[in-house]
């Protein structure tokens, strides 16, 4: 799984999605174009940003909900969080980390 989290990390376009969700968590697909366009003049076409969505959410970075005929996205920072664990973790007197 942390393969797939430095995968979906690696692309410019996705890191951006994260940003828009981060200030804004529970977007449409629609209204997360509309911010990459309006914020960021990045043109994609909506079926591009679904697909960059379908990454991150492999990743677990993100989950879907659907509330009658709207489908939103919120962002997951689990994924996120057990890294930064890992590698910020205190060695012990060892030299182990936990």
């Amino acid at each position: 799984m942390t393969d797939d989290v430095f995968k979906a990390l690696a692309d410019p376009t996705r890191r951006l999605i994260l940003d828009e969700l981060t200030d804004r968590n529970g977007q449409t697909l629609f209204e997360i174009c509309g911010r990459l366009v309006t914020k960021h003049d990045l043109g994609l076409s909506r079926q591009a940003v679904s697909q960059h969505l379908a990454v991150l959410e492999a990743a677990g970075l993100v989950s879907t909900r659907r509330e009658g005929r709207y489908k939103f996205h919120d962002l997951h920072t689990e994924p996120l969080e057990h890294i930064v664990t890992r590698w910020l973790a205190q060695p012990d007197q060892e030299g182990r980390t936990p």
